[in-house]
Formats: C-alpha cells, structure tokens, sequence
C-alpha cells in the first residue's frame, strides 16, 4: 500500500519537528497508542491496540528515524507484530515546508501487512490506513497551533475527545 499526502499547520516548523520526535506527542497522536518510548536517536518502540474491520489486535514495534534534516526532513521505518491478528511494516518520508501562517507538511508512506490482516483484502486495510494517518494528524495539529485567543469570535470549540488546542505547544515553553 501506497500513500501520500500533505497537510497544513498553523504552526512554526520548529514546533511540528520537535513534536515528530516526541515520545509523548507520538503518544498523544498515534490513535489507540498505549505507550510509546524511546529517543529519536535510539528509535521509539510503541503498543498500539487496533481493531482494523473484525480483527482487533495489540501491536508491539519498534519505529526508527533516519535521514534527518533538522527541521526539514525526516525518514520514519517501523514494525509491529499483533501476534495471531498478523503483523505490519513499513515507513514514510516526511518534509516541512515553511508556509506563511505556519507548515506544510508532505508524507509519503509505503506499507505492508501479512496474517489475518492481509487476508481481510486491500480496501478494508487501506481505508483503515488512510483513517488513521488522517487521525494522527489531525491530532498532531491540534497539539501544535496554538490555542485560540480569549474571546475570538473565530474560535472553534474544542472537540469533546483528543488532546486539547496547543497542548505540546505548552509542554515546549512556546505557548
């Protein structure tokens, strides 16, 4: 399976980068992550629950960067293994482009699955894939932009689940 991808952030590039290599912004992120550890440097490793159509599983991986061009670039490889439900493998390419108002952030992703994963056919698992890639980041924005002003008119109201509005951004000393 093969998918790319870009998306918008009203955030400084600095902000999006420092939040990729953040074990707790991963966690945060990451739908169904229990636990996500580890260092950019030494890699991350994560327990994901997942139930991908009638298959519900506990993932265990290990996910590595690479090529990393602080803050522009970075490559993602990673494994998890659902023991009986199969196993899942692959990587992505991600790049930060400085915008006005923010980042660009480009993502090219190449995986592939086996077990009882595979057997349930590729549109159930690439709609799965496609969910969830449009869940992370939609929750890596959310961590990121800043959280609107007191009394903007604009202002959406925060969304009953998922980490609060500029949350990481807090964490970070930048807002």
């Amino acid at each position: 399976m093969k998918m790319s991808d870009s998306r918008e952030i009203a955030a400084d590039r600095a902000t999006v980068w420092a939040a990729l290599l953040s074990p707790e912004a991963l966690k945060a992120c990451v739908p169904g992550a229990q636990e996500v550890t580890g260092t950019p440097e030494d890699g991350f490793e994560a327990t994901v629950v997942q139930k991908v159509g009638p298959v519900k599983a506990t993932f265990k991986g290990v996910v590595t960067l690479t090529d990393m061009i602080e803050p522009e670039s970075l490559t993602l490889s990673g494994e998890g293994k659902g023991g009986a439900a199969g196993f899942a493998k692959g990587g992505a390419n991600v790049r930060l482009e400085e915008i006005e108002g923010g980042t660009r952030l480009h993502y090219d992703v190449e995986a592939s699955v086996g077990g009882k994963l595979a057997q349930l056919g590729s549109r159930i698992v690439d709609g799965f894939a496609k969910k969830m890639a449009d869940q992370f980041f939609a929750r890596l924005e959310a961590a990121v932009t800043p959280p609107p002003e007191e009394g903007d008119e604009g202002a959406e109201p925060a969304p009953e689940e998922g980490p609060k509005k500029g949350w990481f951004r807090r964490v970070i000393g930048k807002g």
